[in-house]
Protein backbone atom coordinates (compact mmCIF):
# COMPACT_ATOMS: atom_id res chain seq x y z
CA UNK A 1 0.00 0.00 0.00
CA UNK A 2 0.95 3.17 -0.78
CA UNK A 3 2.67 4.94 2.49
CA UNK A 4 0.93 8.50 1.91
CA UNK A 5 -2.75 5.94 2.81
CA UNK A 6 -0.73 3.79 4.76
CA UNK A 7 0.32 7.09 7.38
CA UNK A 8 -3.74 8.49 7.00
CA UNK A 9 -4.91 4.82 7.59
CA UNK A 10 -3.21 4.10 11.28
CA UNK A 11 -3.85 8.37 12.14
CA UNK A 12 -7.69 7.45 11.49
CA UNK A 13 -7.56 9.89 8.25
CA UNK A 14 -8.58 7.58 5.82
CA UNK A 15 -12.48 7.50 5.22
CA UNK A 16 -12.54 6.14 1.25
CA UNK A 17 -10.61 6.29 -2.09
CA UNK A 18 -11.48 4.83 -5.47
CA UNK A 19 -10.09 2.16 -7.21
CA UNK A 20 -6.79 2.58 -8.65
CA UNK A 21 -5.71 5.65 -6.35
CA UNK A 22 -3.42 3.48 -4.49
CA UNK A 23 -1.87 2.27 -7.70
CA UNK A 24 -1.75 5.60 -9.32
CA UNK A 25 0.41 7.07 -6.11
CA UNK A 26 3.16 4.31 -6.10
CA UNK A 27 3.44 4.87 -10.06
CA UNK A 28 4.41 8.41 -10.21
CA UNK A 29 4.36 11.64 -8.48
CA UNK A 30 1.13 12.85 -8.38
CA UNK A 31 -0.67 16.26 -8.27
CA UNK A 32 -3.77 16.31 -6.12
CA UNK A 33 -5.85 19.27 -4.78
CA UNK A 34 -8.20 20.31 -2.31
CA UNK A 35 -10.79 23.63 -2.33
CA UNK A 36 -11.13 26.09 0.06
CA UNK A 37 -14.15 28.60 0.05
CA UNK A 38 -13.73 31.70 1.54
CA UNK A 39 -16.56 32.46 3.53
CA UNK A 40 -14.59 34.66 5.64
CA UNK A 41 -11.29 36.29 6.16
CA UNK A 42 -9.54 33.49 7.88
CA UNK A 43 -10.02 29.56 8.07
CA UNK A 44 -10.92 28.30 11.35
CA UNK A 45 -10.23 24.96 13.11
CA UNK A 46 -12.82 23.23 10.96
CA UNK A 47 -9.62 23.01 8.02
CA UNK A 48 -6.85 22.06 9.91
CA UNK A 49 -7.06 18.37 8.51
CA UNK A 50 -7.64 19.55 5.18
CA UNK A 51 -4.24 21.57 5.33
CA UNK A 52 -2.49 18.82 6.92
CA UNK A 53 -4.00 16.38 4.50
CA UNK A 54 -2.12 18.38 1.89
CA UNK A 55 0.71 18.76 4.44
CA UNK A 56 1.47 14.45 4.23
CA UNK A 57 0.58 14.04 0.77
CA UNK A 58 3.39 16.92 0.33
CA UNK A 59 6.12 15.19 2.88
CA UNK A 60 5.22 11.68 0.85
CA UNK A 61 6.85 13.13 -1.85
CA UNK A 62 3.41 14.27 -4.35
CA UNK A 63 2.52 17.95 -5.23
CA UNK A 64 -0.11 19.63 -3.82
CA UNK A 65 -2.07 22.43 -4.37
CA UNK A 66 -4.57 24.54 -2.23
CA UNK A 67 -7.54 25.48 -4.47
CA UNK A 68 -9.29 29.34 -2.99
CA UNK A 69 -12.74 29.18 -4.34
CA UNK A 70 -13.52 32.84 -5.40
CA UNK A 71 -16.15 31.21 -7.89
CA UNK A 72 -17.56 28.20 -5.92
CA UNK A 73 -17.72 30.90 -3.03
CA UNK A 74 -20.34 32.48 -4.88
CA UNK A 75 -22.69 29.77 -4.66
CA UNK A 76 -22.48 27.96 -1.53
CA UNK A 77 -21.96 24.16 -1.45
CA UNK A 78 -24.78 22.55 0.08
CA UNK A 79 -23.10 19.34 1.26
CA UNK A 80 -24.02 19.13 4.61
CA UNK A 81 -26.08 21.81 4.90
CA UNK A 82 -29.77 22.35 5.79
CA UNK A 83 -29.87 26.00 4.35
CA UNK A 84 -28.73 28.37 1.58
CA UNK A 85 -25.17 30.29 2.35
CA UNK A 86 -26.15 34.23 2.04
CA UNK A 87 -24.42 34.98 -0.95
CA UNK A 88 -21.18 37.71 -0.65
CA UNK A 89 -20.53 40.79 -2.54
CA UNK A 90 -18.00 40.43 -4.85
CA UNK A 91 -15.14 42.54 -3.21
CA UNK A 92 -15.79 41.03 0.23
CA UNK A 93 -15.27 37.61 -1.60
CA UNK A 94 -11.96 38.61 -3.07
CA UNK A 95 -10.79 40.30 0.37
CA UNK A 96 -11.67 36.80 1.65
CA UNK A 97 -9.54 35.09 -1.33
CA UNK A 98 -6.39 36.96 -0.58
CA UNK A 99 -6.84 36.71 3.27
CA UNK A 100 -6.77 33.11 2.37
CA UNK A 101 -3.78 32.86 -0.09
CA UNK A 102 -2.02 34.51 2.72
CA UNK A 103 -3.11 31.97 5.36
CA UNK A 104 -2.43 28.55 3.41
CA UNK A 105 0.85 29.63 2.32
CA UNK A 106 2.19 29.42 5.60
CA UNK A 107 1.40 25.92 5.91
CA UNK A 108 2.45 24.22 2.56
CA UNK A 109 5.99 24.83 0.95
CA UNK A 110 5.77 26.86 -2.20
CA UNK A 111 9.53 27.50 -2.54
CA UNK A 112 11.95 26.14 -4.06
CA UNK A 113 12.94 24.03 -7.58
CA UNK A 114 11.05 20.86 -6.38
CA UNK A 115 9.00 19.57 -8.66
CA UNK A 116 6.35 18.74 -5.66
CA UNK A 117 6.80 22.55 -4.68
CA UNK A 118 2.70 23.32 -3.62
CA UNK A 119 0.58 25.75 -5.49
CA UNK A 120 -2.12 28.32 -5.04
CA UNK A 121 -4.56 28.39 -7.55
CA UNK A 122 -8.30 30.57 -7.72
CA UNK A 123 -11.13 28.54 -9.52
CA UNK A 124 -12.34 32.83 -10.20
CA UNK A 125 -9.64 32.72 -12.39
CA UNK A 126 -11.10 30.34 -15.04
CA UNK A 127 -14.44 30.66 -14.22
CA UNK A 128 -14.89 34.50 -14.64
CA UNK A 129 -14.63 34.58 -18.73
CA UNK A 130 -17.08 31.84 -18.93
CA UNK A 131 -20.48 32.57 -19.93
CA UNK A 132 -23.79 30.94 -18.68
CA UNK A 133 -24.74 29.23 -21.97
CA UNK A 134 -21.02 27.59 -22.74
CA UNK A 135 -20.97 26.01 -19.27
CA UNK A 136 -24.55 24.34 -19.88
CA UNK A 137 -22.97 23.71 -23.66
CA UNK A 138 -19.81 22.80 -22.71
CA UNK A 139 -19.92 20.88 -19.51
CA UNK A 140 -23.81 20.54 -19.12
CA UNK A 141 -24.54 18.23 -21.24
CA UNK A 142 -21.76 16.06 -20.26
CA UNK A 143 -23.49 14.83 -16.62
CA UNK A 144 -27.18 13.81 -16.47
CA UNK A 145 -29.65 15.35 -13.87
CA UNK A 146 -30.78 11.90 -12.96
CA UNK A 147 -26.50 11.36 -11.77
CA UNK A 148 -26.58 14.82 -9.45
CA UNK A 149 -29.70 14.02 -7.79
CA UNK A 150 -28.47 10.24 -6.95
CA UNK A 151 -26.22 12.46 -4.94
CA UNK A 152 -26.89 12.64 -1.37
CA UNK A 153 -25.45 16.10 -0.64
CA UNK A 154 -28.73 16.65 -3.39
CA UNK A 155 -30.83 14.07 -1.86
CA UNK A 156 -31.04 15.03 1.30
CA UNK A 157 -31.43 18.68 0.48
CA UNK A 158 -34.36 18.08 -1.62
CA UNK A 159 -36.04 15.83 0.35
CA UNK A 160 -35.96 18.27 3.65
CA UNK A 161 -34.11 15.49 5.50
CA UNK A 162 -32.87 16.55 9.08
CA UNK A 163 -34.88 20.34 8.39
CA UNK A 164 -33.66 21.03 5.17
CA UNK A 165 -35.18 23.56 3.12
CA UNK A 166 -34.70 22.53 -0.02
CA UNK A 167 -32.26 23.86 -2.88
CA UNK A 168 -32.32 26.35 -5.15
CA UNK A 169 -30.56 25.74 -8.72
CA UNK A 170 -27.76 28.11 -7.65
CA UNK A 171 -26.93 25.37 -5.20
CA UNK A 172 -27.70 22.51 -7.29
CA UNK A 173 -24.54 24.17 -9.99
CA UNK A 174 -21.94 23.96 -7.24
CA UNK A 175 -21.73 19.89 -7.73
CA UNK A 176 -20.96 21.05 -11.91
CA UNK A 177 -18.70 23.75 -11.45
CA UNK A 178 -16.82 21.76 -8.44
CA UNK A 179 -16.71 18.91 -11.04
CA UNK A 180 -15.07 21.53 -13.98
CA UNK A 181 -12.72 22.37 -11.63
CA UNK A 182 -11.52 19.42 -11.43
CA UNK A 183 -11.78 18.63 -15.04
CA UNK A 184 -9.53 22.26 -15.48
CA UNK A 185 -7.42 21.24 -13.15
CA UNK A 186 -6.41 18.20 -14.92
CA UNK A 187 -6.15 19.47 -18.27
CA UNK A 188 -3.84 21.97 -17.19
CA UNK A 189 -2.00 21.59 -13.98
CA UNK A 190 -1.91 17.67 -14.24
CA UNK A 191 -3.89 17.14 -11.29
CA UNK A 192 -5.08 13.24 -10.94
CA UNK A 193 -6.61 13.73 -7.69
CA UNK A 194 -8.87 15.52 -5.37
CA UNK A 195 -9.02 14.79 -1.97
CA UNK A 196 -11.76 16.31 0.60
CA UNK A 197 -14.01 15.34 3.38
CA UNK A 198 -16.09 12.30 3.55
CA UNK A 199 -19.20 14.84 2.38
CA UNK A 200 -17.29 16.49 -0.32
CA UNK A 201 -17.24 12.19 -2.25
CA UNK A 202 -20.29 13.28 -4.36
CA UNK A 203 -18.85 16.79 -5.94
CA UNK A 204 -15.43 14.74 -5.99
CA UNK A 205 -16.71 12.09 -8.02
CA UNK A 206 -18.82 14.25 -10.47
CA UNK A 207 -15.84 15.78 -11.73
CA UNK A 208 -13.42 12.15 -12.11
CA UNK A 209 -16.79 11.41 -14.24
CA UNK A 210 -16.32 15.07 -16.52
CA UNK A 211 -12.73 14.22 -16.73
CA UNK A 212 -13.96 10.74 -17.91
CA UNK A 213 -16.53 11.48 -20.39
CA UNK A 214 -15.03 14.86 -21.66
CA UNK A 215 -11.29 14.32 -21.58
CA UNK A 216 -11.49 10.68 -21.98
CA UNK A 217 -9.00 10.43 -19.23
CA UNK A 218 -8.56 8.57 -15.28
CA UNK A 219 -8.70 10.72 -12.16
CA UNK A 220 -9.30 9.23 -8.72
CA UNK A 221 -11.07 10.47 -5.16
CA UNK A 222 -9.70 10.03 -1.47
CA UNK A 223 -11.65 11.32 1.54
CA UNK A 224 -10.69 11.55 4.70
CA UNK A 225 -13.57 11.42 7.64
CA UNK A 226 -15.56 14.61 9.41
CA UNK A 227 -13.96 15.32 12.87
CA UNK A 228 -15.93 15.01 15.62
CA UNK A 229 -15.80 15.03 19.69
CA UNK A 230 -15.41 11.17 20.82
CA UNK A 231 -18.95 11.70 22.28
CA UNK A 232 -20.12 13.06 18.95
CA UNK A 233 -21.01 16.79 19.02
CA UNK A 234 -19.24 18.96 16.60
CA UNK A 235 -15.86 19.67 16.36
CA UNK A 236 -14.09 23.33 16.50
CA UNK A 237 -16.71 25.28 18.14
CA UNK A 238 -16.74 27.20 21.61
CA UNK A 239 -19.68 25.65 23.87
CA UNK A 240 -21.64 29.15 22.72
CA UNK A 241 -21.31 28.06 19.31
CA UNK A 242 -17.64 30.57 17.87
CA UNK A 243 -15.61 29.26 15.82
CA UNK A 244 -11.91 28.95 16.71
CA UNK A 245 -9.69 30.78 13.85
CA UNK A 246 -6.72 30.22 12.55
CA UNK A 247 -6.01 34.10 12.42
CA UNK A 248 -4.88 35.37 16.00
CA UNK A 249 -6.91 38.68 15.24
CA UNK A 250 -9.91 36.08 15.31
CA UNK A 251 -8.26 33.92 18.06
CA UNK A 252 -6.24 34.91 19.68
CA UNK A 253 -3.40 32.42 20.14
CA UNK A 254 -3.72 31.89 23.89
CA UNK A 255 -7.46 30.96 23.28
CA UNK A 256 -6.29 28.57 20.85
CA UNK A 257 -4.37 26.70 22.99
CA UNK A 258 -6.70 26.84 25.43
CA UNK A 259 -8.61 24.68 23.43
CA UNK A 260 -6.41 21.76 22.80
CA UNK A 261 -5.53 21.81 26.08
CA UNK A 262 -9.03 21.27 27.34
CA UNK A 263 -9.75 18.33 25.12
CA UNK A 264 -10.97 15.10 26.86
CA UNK A 265 -8.86 12.41 27.15
CA UNK A 266 -10.50 10.25 24.72
CA UNK A 267 -10.26 13.17 22.13
CA UNK A 268 -6.63 13.95 23.29
CA UNK A 269 -5.93 10.03 21.93
CA UNK A 270 -7.57 10.80 18.43
CA UNK A 271 -6.59 14.54 18.41
CA UNK A 272 -3.11 13.77 18.56
CA UNK A 273 -2.91 11.71 15.61
CA UNK A 274 -5.51 13.82 13.55
CA UNK A 275 -3.52 17.32 14.25
CA UNK A 276 -0.19 16.43 15.01
CA UNK A 277 3.21 14.97 12.78
CA UNK A 278 4.57 13.42 15.66
CA UNK A 279 5.54 10.04 14.32
CA UNK A 280 3.76 6.42 15.31
CA UNK A 281 6.02 5.39 18.05
CA UNK A 282 6.55 8.75 19.85
CA UNK A 283 2.43 8.93 19.73
CA UNK A 284 2.38 5.50 21.37
CA UNK A 285 4.71 5.99 24.32
CA UNK A 286 3.20 9.59 24.91
CA UNK A 287 -0.60 7.36 25.44
CA UNK A 288 1.19 4.98 27.31
CA UNK A 289 2.67 7.46 29.20
CA UNK A 290 -0.53 9.69 29.62
CA UNK A 291 -2.18 6.43 30.84
CA UNK A 292 0.29 5.52 33.77
CA UNK A 293 -0.02 9.57 34.91
CA UNK A 294 -3.63 11.08 33.57
CA UNK A 295 -3.45 13.67 35.90
CA UNK A 296 -0.35 15.36 34.64
CA UNK A 297 -2.39 15.81 31.25
CA UNK A 298 1.12 14.91 28.61
CA UNK A 299 -1.46 14.37 25.44
CA UNK A 300 -3.21 17.33 26.26
CA UNK A 301 -0.21 19.30 26.79
CA UNK A 302 2.01 17.95 24.05
CA UNK A 303 -1.26 18.40 21.42
CA UNK A 304 -1.69 21.93 22.08
CA UNK A 305 2.05 22.47 22.10
CA UNK A 306 2.67 20.88 18.66
CA UNK A 307 -0.73 22.48 17.18
CA UNK A 308 -0.31 25.99 18.73
CA UNK A 309 3.58 26.12 17.24
CA UNK A 310 2.67 24.70 13.97
CA UNK A 311 -0.28 27.40 13.58
CA UNK A 312 1.11 30.57 15.61
CA UNK A 313 4.51 29.91 15.85
CA UNK A 314 7.13 29.24 18.54
CA UNK A 315 7.33 32.42 20.16
CA UNK A 316 3.30 32.46 20.15
CA UNK A 317 2.81 29.39 22.21
CA UNK A 318 5.46 30.48 24.35
CA UNK A 319 3.24 33.06 25.06
CA UNK A 320 0.55 31.03 25.39
CA UNK A 321 2.21 28.74 27.48
CA UNK A 322 3.10 31.24 30.06
CA UNK A 323 -0.32 33.00 30.45
CA UNK A 324 -1.53 29.48 30.65
CA UNK A 325 0.48 29.08 33.65
CA UNK A 326 -0.08 32.05 35.18
CA UNK A 327 -3.35 30.94 36.99
CA UNK A 328 -1.47 27.84 38.39
CA UNK A 329 1.00 30.17 40.29
CA UNK A 330 4.00 28.73 38.23
CA UNK A 331 4.70 31.97 36.90
CA UNK A 332 6.64 35.41 37.71
CA UNK A 333 5.29 38.92 37.67
CA UNK A 334 7.51 39.83 35.12
CA UNK A 335 5.13 36.87 32.34
CA UNK A 336 1.97 38.66 33.91
CA UNK A 337 3.10 42.51 33.43
CA UNK A 338 4.36 41.15 29.49
CA UNK A 339 1.12 39.81 28.40
CA UNK A 340 -0.61 41.96 25.83
CA UNK A 341 -4.58 43.13 26.76
CA UNK A 342 -6.48 40.85 25.60
CA UNK A 343 -5.04 37.76 26.18
CA UNK A 344 -4.68 39.57 30.07
CA UNK A 345 -8.42 39.58 29.63
CA UNK A 346 -8.56 36.11 28.03
CA UNK A 347 -6.60 34.87 31.14
CA UNK A 348 -9.02 36.49 33.47
CA UNK A 349 -12.41 36.13 31.52
CA UNK A 350 -15.02 37.20 34.35
CA UNK A 351 -13.33 38.60 37.10
CA UNK A 352 -14.97 42.06 37.82
CA UNK A 353 -13.16 45.29 37.11
CA UNK A 354 -12.91 49.07 37.67
CA UNK A 355 -11.35 51.83 36.39
CA UNK A 356 -9.56 54.33 38.43
CA UNK A 357 -7.54 57.34 37.65
CA UNK A 358 -4.17 56.76 37.71
CA UNK A 359 -3.30 59.30 40.68
CA UNK A 360 -5.70 56.77 42.88
CA UNK A 361 -3.69 54.13 41.63
CA UNK A 362 0.34 54.49 41.32
CA UNK A 363 1.65 55.37 45.31
CA UNK A 364 -1.05 54.93 46.97
CA UNK A 365 -0.59 52.84 50.00
CA UNK A 366 -2.46 49.30 49.20
CA UNK A 367 -5.01 49.73 52.10
CA UNK A 368 -6.60 52.36 50.71
CA UNK A 369 -6.26 50.48 47.08
CA UNK A 370 -7.74 47.77 48.31
CA UNK A 371 -10.37 49.46 50.16
CA UNK A 372 -11.64 53.13 49.04
CA UNK A 373 -10.07 53.55 45.94
CA UNK A 374 -11.02 50.06 44.40
CA UNK A 375 -13.75 48.27 46.45
CA UNK A 376 -12.01 45.02 46.25
CA UNK A 377 -12.33 44.79 50.07
CA UNK A 378 -15.33 46.35 52.39
CA UNK A 379 -13.01 48.17 54.59
CA UNK A 380 -9.41 49.42 55.25
CA UNK A 381 -9.69 47.24 58.61
CA UNK A 382 -10.74 44.08 56.18
CA UNK A 383 -7.83 44.91 54.05
CA UNK A 384 -4.91 45.43 57.27
CA UNK A 385 -6.43 42.01 58.40
CA UNK A 386 -5.89 39.75 55.23
CA UNK A 387 -2.40 41.71 54.75
CA UNK A 388 -1.27 40.47 57.64
CA UNK A 389 -2.69 36.83 56.93
CA UNK A 390 -0.55 37.40 53.91
CA UNK A 391 -3.41 36.73 51.48
CA UNK A 392 -3.37 39.60 49.62
CA UNK A 393 -1.51 39.46 46.27
CA UNK A 394 -0.67 42.50 43.93
CA UNK A 395 -0.13 40.85 40.25
CA UNK A 396 0.06 37.29 41.60
CA UNK A 397 2.89 38.40 44.22
CA UNK A 398 2.24 38.65 47.63
CA UNK A 399 2.25 42.06 49.15
CA UNK A 400 2.94 43.73 52.63
CA UNK A 401 1.30 47.22 54.13
CA UNK A 402 4.10 49.15 52.35
CA UNK A 403 3.40 48.10 49.29
CA UNK A 404 2.94 50.88 46.49
CA UNK A 405 2.39 50.82 42.93
CA UNK A 406 4.38 52.19 40.20
CA UNK A 407 4.40 52.27 36.50
CA UNK A 408 6.18 49.26 36.52
CA UNK A 409 3.47 46.92 37.57
CA UNK A 410 0.81 47.89 35.42
CA UNK A 411 -0.02 44.69 32.95
CA UNK A 412 0.36 45.99 29.17
CA UNK A 413 0.20 49.59 31.03
CA UNK A 414 -2.58 50.06 32.07
CA UNK A 415 -4.00 47.05 34.16
CA UNK A 416 -3.76 46.31 38.13
CA UNK A 417 -4.51 42.31 39.30
CA UNK A 418 -5.55 42.50 43.18
CA UNK A 419 -6.54 39.08 44.54
CA UNK A 420 -7.04 38.07 47.81
CA UNK A 421 -6.43 33.92 48.40
CA UNK A 422 -6.81 32.09 45.96
CA UNK A 423 -9.63 32.59 43.68
CA UNK A 424 -10.87 35.87 44.52
CA UNK A 425 -9.28 38.15 42.17
CA UNK A 426 -10.04 42.05 40.77
CA UNK A 427 -8.95 43.88 37.95
CA UNK A 428 -7.90 47.60 38.10
CA UNK A 429 -7.98 49.11 34.65
CA UNK A 430 -6.08 52.59 35.19
CA UNK A 431 -7.22 55.59 33.46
Amino acid sequence: MNSFIEELKWRGLFADMMPGTDEQLNKEVTTAYIGFDPTADSLHIGSLIQIKILAHFQQHGHKPIALVGGATGMIGDPSGKSAERNLLDEETLLHYVECLKKQLSRFLNFDGNEPNKAELVNNYDWMKDISFLDFAKNVGKNITVNYMMAKDSVKKRISGEGGAEGMSFTEFTYQLIQGYDFLHLYQNNQVKLQMGGSDQWGNITTGTELIRRKAQGEAFALTVPLITKADGSKFGKSESGENYWLDKKRTSPYKFYQFWLNATDEDAERFIKFYTFLGKEEIETLIEEHKAAPHERKLQKKLAEEVTVWVHGKDEYEKALKASEILFGRSTAEDLVSLDEETFLEVFDGVPQKEIAKTDVLGVSIIDLLSEKSGFLKSKSEAQREIKGNSVSVNKQKVNETFTANEKDLIDNKFLLLQKGKKSYFIIRVQ
